[in-house]
């Protein structure tokens, strides 16, 4: 039998697997880089937040006490993830003639929307980076003496001060550096900043008096003091998408390393708790070829988008979960809608129990499938094998129904699909554009079952016809009835 206990996790620092043992016996401290909210995420941003919380979700499972943070970027984060180019947040709001903190607001609840949305669960606290900058000056003023320098443009981290610099990446050639800002004065190529001046003669909307000048934090340096002042060092798992394993998280390594380490102790990363947090955990790219994955792309793929398209946003999430989340996951409108067919099949079934109440989470026809899905979570979150598992309960026959829907409730809790609270109607695909309402379509649906069941088949046809023209396919051996055509 599977150790319903027991959870392996790939570390990106370590790049192997790794059974996981918290800091703090029984609990579970996890920190999730945000978004930065100059803009709608797109649904590849998306999808770091749904392998965030089915982490958290197996790991309340397992039975840790879960405390995860998730921070909210309203300041420093350049349109280059280096050190190039302007403050994303200053450049919308110049872009859009509103403040700083009306941008930040607005991108701050539509994030927050995809997330309820998403059937993501709530975090133990939203970090917001503004609150916290007194304590990035704090932080900064205790590693600077050894570890940074100071230029014109502000106050810099030498890479060279920490042993280990970018195992992360494991990129640490000058070569491997390529996207990073050649700034005048820098000693190695790698350097980043930690404070960022205003420059003089200008004034930034967000800026605040330091040591260093009056300025900016940088980008990295916010995760830093956020994780640890909410989860303290080390803490058990810090996770982020793919990109953030090339700079910004082998930068915010880099500050650990400088913050918790005494001078003259060993402090590499063969100890991999010197890095901040005992495990890197990143999800893989979402792909997408036609390029509508960029934000300058204009109608860029957000999740607003697809719900506009008719989509049910769990639709989403059970594409995602479909995958390894260390997969690159390919989007496509005919994934996601399979991804929707099965979910509803799944939907169809748990409504046949809607009001059974759940007994005891034991039978002996089950019990393979939950172990299944128990050894399926545990080896790294391999959701794919989950659902299959899953999928299987909901078509055990003959099984006591108090029992399946116990294990169909536990499983759901894990992989957050929603079985008991979503109805099948809600998932049937309604564009916004639509010209017709759903009423209108359930009294010709109506006039149509009553032609065929009087054999009266040319008027039936004719119904059928009605319908196709305003684009809504009547879909006869479809227990939803009707499905809307997409052009």
């Amino acid at each position: 039998m599977t150790d319903a206990s027991q959870l392996t996790l790939f570390n990106s620092l370590t790049r192997k697997l790794e059974m996981f043992e918290p800091v703090h016996p029984g609990e579970a401290r996890v920190y999730t880089c945000g978004p930065t909210v100059y803009n709608y995420p797109h649904i590849g941003n998306m999808r770091a937040y749904v392998f965030a919380d089915i982490l958290g979700r197996t790991l309340s499972h397992k039975g840790y006490k879960l405390t995860h943070v998730i921070n909210i970027t309203d300041v420093g984060h350049l349109t280059d993830d280096a050190d190039a180019g302007e403050d994303k947040m200053e450049k919308m709001a110049r872009t859009q003639s509103q403040s700083i903190w009306d941008i930040a607001e607005h991108y701050t609840q539509a994030y927050w929307a995809d997330i309820k949305a998403l059937g993501i669960r709530q975090p133990a606290k939203w970090s917001i980076a503004t609150d916290y900058v007194p304590q990035m000056i704090a932080f900064a003023e205790k590693i600077a003496p050894i570890h940074c320098y100071e230029l014109e443009s502000g106050l810099y981290f030498d890479v060279s001060t920490v042993a280990d610099y970018g195992r992360l990446a494991r990129a640490v050639t000058e070569e491997g550096e390529g996207r990073i800002e050649a700034v005048e004065g820098k000693r190695n190529a790698a350097d980043f900043a930690i404070w960022r001046k205003t420059p003089k003669g200008e004034k930034r909307q967000m800026e605040w008096d330091s040591p260093w000048g009056k300025g900016a934090p940088g980008w990295h340096l916010e995760c830093s003091v956020m994780s640890g002042d909410l989860l303290g060092f080390p803490f058990d798992i810090h996770t982020g998408g793919i990109d953030h394993r090339e700079i910004h998280h082998p930068n915010e390594i880099a500050q650990n390393q400088a913050f918790c380490c005494n001078p003259g102790d060993s402090c590499g990363l063969d100890v991999p708790a010197n890095s901040g947090a005992k495990v890197w955990m990143h999800n893989n790219f979402l792909v997408e070829r036609s390029g509508k994955m960029s934000k300058s792309s204009g109608e860029f793929l957000r999740l607003q988008l697809l719900i506009d398209k008719g989509y049910h946003p769990l639709g989403y999430r059970m594409m995602c979960l479909q995958a390894h989340y260390r997969s690159e996951l390919e989007f496509s409108w005919e994934g996601l809608a399979a991804a929707l067919v099965r979910l509803k099949r799944m939907i169809i079934v748990a409504e046949r129990l809607a009001d059974v109440e759940a007994g005891e989470p034991s039978h002996p026809k089950l019990a393979p499938m939950l172990e299944t899905f128990e050894k399926a979570i545990g080896e790294d979150l391999n959701t794919a094998i989950a659902l299959t598992a899953l999928e299987e309960v909901l078509a055990a026959k003959k099984v006591d129904p108090a029992a399946k829907r116990a294990v169909v409730e536990a499983m759901d809790a894990v992989l957050g699909l929603d079985l008991f609270g979503t109805a099948r109607a809600d998932l049937r695909l309604r564009p916004k554009t639509a010209a017709i309402t759903e009423a209108e379509i359930e009294d010709v649906l109506a006039a149509r079952k009553q032609a065929r069941a009087d054999k009266d088949f040319a008027t039936s046809d004719a119904l059928r016809d009605e319908l196709a023209a305003k684009g809504v396919e009547a879909m006869d051996g479809d227990p939803l009835g009707w499905e809307w055509k997409l052009a």
